[in-house]
């Protein structure tokens, strides 16, 4: 008998499975393009406007704007180019002309009482937010308060965090508890989530309900997820109600809880692990108003059938296309056939009856006699 000939390389045997069984299926190579992301670089290099945002000079956009401007020094150059990466261990960074000193990161809740300023300076010497926390860290607050208003404010040097918070685009939704004279009806509270026009444009609000009556008007609860200047005293305005007390007791996961007005505290390692984790990574989608259903009924040989306008389905029915372009449904059959529709716009026309000519001299006229 003839010997096979070995090829020469050596035999692999299969590597024998937990259950004794060998297996011959291999794992998958790695993908040489994908890598773990990771939150900080490996060289500790980061972008410029970020290191400066955590330096509590201004939210990101505005730093891009200061570096724009030439005002921003890296060990002896001016950089005036975005995406700039830097050491803040290892390079000197100047800021209109000041050393740039990484601080750091503190997080304060505030329950602001009536009559504080909610910003960081004001030429008339009036009290603001961030001369009631006692810190030596240069803060400021995150969002704003009306003069009049009260409530939470979140106060913070982590100028990334305070942009992710404060962007409409990131859908972090803040709770306000409203008291307004009146009572509104359940359609102007429909009308607050279905959006009142402003001066910038339309405002809407993710949600608003009734909470309790009180002493000539009501409390209500508003939700909103984007920021602009005294945008609910305008939106109630806009449905005929004045504003009495207004005040902010949430952003996002962050409570306001029994603290006193007036009081502030240090959030905890939890509190600003779920602040960070608040911000929506997608941009919002717009709201679309459901569309109403109609059903109609038609006509066919085979007898009559509900069709609905304005309502998509999957494939597997049939379907058809009305004369105003819609795309409609017919249930219960396979093949779409030509349906005539007894209502609508489709109406067919009604046949013109050949009207009865009068006689001559009138239908009350007699006949003339013979002689």
């Amino acid at each position: 008998m003839a010997k096979k000939k070995s090829s020469g390389k050596p035999k692999v045997r299969p590597k024998a499975s937990g259950r004794g069984k060998p297996s011959t299926e291999r794992k998958p190579a790695k993908k040489s393009g994908a890598k773990a992301k990771s939150s900080k670089p490996k060289d500790g290099r980061l972008r410029l406007q970020r290191v400066m945002a955590s330096a509590g000079i201004g939210s990101r956009r505005e730093c891009e704007l200061i570096i724009e401007e030439g005002r921003v020094e890296i060990d002896g150059q001016i950089v005036t180019t975005l995406g700039v990466k830097v050491d803040p261990t290892k390079q000197e960074i100047y800021v209109d002309a000041e050393k740039l000193t990484v601080q750091r990161l503190q997080y304060f809740i505030l329950n602001k009482p009536p009559g504080i300023l909610s910003t960081s300076s004001d030429p008339s010497g009036r009290p603001r937010v961030i001369d009631l926390i006692k810190t030596d860290k240069r803060v400021y607050n995150v969002g704003r308060l009306d003069q009049s208003s009260e409530g939470l404010i979140l106060v913070t040097n982590d100028g990334e965090l305070a942009n992710q918070l404060t962007h409409p685009r990131y859908g972090v939704e803040k709770k306000y508890h409203v008291q307004v004279v009146g009572t509104p009806a359940a359609g102007d509270l429909r009308k607050l989530e279905e959006g009142v026009y402003i001066a910038e444009g339309l405002a809407r609000a993710t949600k608003a309900k009734f909470l309790k009556r009180a002493t000539g008007g009501c409390w209500l609860e508003i939700v909103l997820a984007e920021g602009r200047n005294r945008e609910i005293r305008r939106m109630l305005a806009g449905i005929g109600h004045k504003v009495r007390t207004l005040k902010r007791v949430s952003i996002g996961p962050l409570r306001l809880g029994d603290l006193p007005r007036g009081a502030h505290r240090a959030l905890t390692p939890a509190e600003i692990k779920m602040l960070k984790k608040a911000p929506s990574l997608e941009p919002l989608k717009k709201r679309r108003r459901p569309v109403k259903r109609k059903k109609i009924k038609v006509s066919s040989e085979g007898g009559e059938a509900e069709k609905t306008e304005g309502v998509r389905r999957s494939s597997g029915k049939a379907s058809s296309r009305s004369g105003s372009g819609k795309k409609t449904v017919v249930r219960g059959t396979r093949k779409a056939t030509k349906k005539k529709v007894t209502r609508g716009k489709n109406r067919p026309a009604k046949k013109k009856v050949a009207s009865k000519k009068p006689r001559r001299g009138g239908f009350n006229s007699k006949p003339k006699r013979r002689r």
